[in-house]
């Protein structure tokens, strides 16, 4: 995965592990009514991953693009495999793929992005949930989403976003067609009011 590099912000003002739940004026059409998780937030950029858009592809077809495993293997395949979602993750670099997992799972290039979540983005990973052998919890993410410095702090403070703590049930859902509104409701927001809000929760 492409890393953020530069100093990670004080606990305080770090959005890292956050939901960004796009706000009803958002310009970018490409966000409307997305929900990105943020993996990483730094004082030099930020990346994220957008949670609540299926793509059309379903796992299976990415393990036999790859040649982990075969047509007719696929049957075989664990529960856990066949279930896995595949996310548009974002508008950058479309044809990376990352695997967002749960805390029980590290390899050497895991990336954790809270003491519950951790970011893979290595052909190891998908091995392993393809055996069996990966993380209880996973969702696999095509692209991503992407800041430069101090750009994603503009967009809030123009109310582009509204940031909340992610929650790992919301996270690893398999309803991602109905997430944002669920992610509002969790915050108890009244949708018909979202536009005076404020950017940050």
């Amino acid at each position: 995965m492409k890393k953020v590099s530069g100093t990670p912000m004080a606990a305080s003002q770090s959005l890292q592990n956050h939901f960004l739940l796009a706000m009803p004026g958002m310009e970018d059409q490409r966000f409307a009514r997305t929900v990105v998780y943020l993996c990483a937030h730094t004082e030099e950029g930020s990346m994220g991953l957008v949670v609540n858009r299926a793509q059309q592809l379903v796992f299976s077809d990415i393990l036999v693009d790859l040649g982990i495993v075969t047509r007719e293997d696929v049957i075989k395949l664990p529960e856990k495999a066949k279930r896995l979602k595949v996310l548009n993750g974002g508008p950058v670099e479309q044809s990376r793929g990352f695997v967002l997992h749960s805390g029980d799972y590290v390899v050497e290039t895991s990336l954790p992005v809270s003491d519950d979540v951790c970011l893979t983005a290595t052909f190891d990973i998908l091995r392993d949930i393809s055996s069996g052998r990966g993380p209880s919890k996973a969702v696999m993410a095509l692209g991503y989403a992407g800041w430069g410095a101090g750009q994603l702090e503009a967009e809030i403070a123009d109310n582009g976003w509204l940031a909340c703590p992610a929650k790992t049930d919301l996270l690893f859902t398999e309803k991602v067609d109905t997430l944002y509104d669920r992610v509002m409701a969790s915050m108890g927001i009244d949708l018909s009011r979202l536009s005076s809000n404020a950017g940050h929760a």
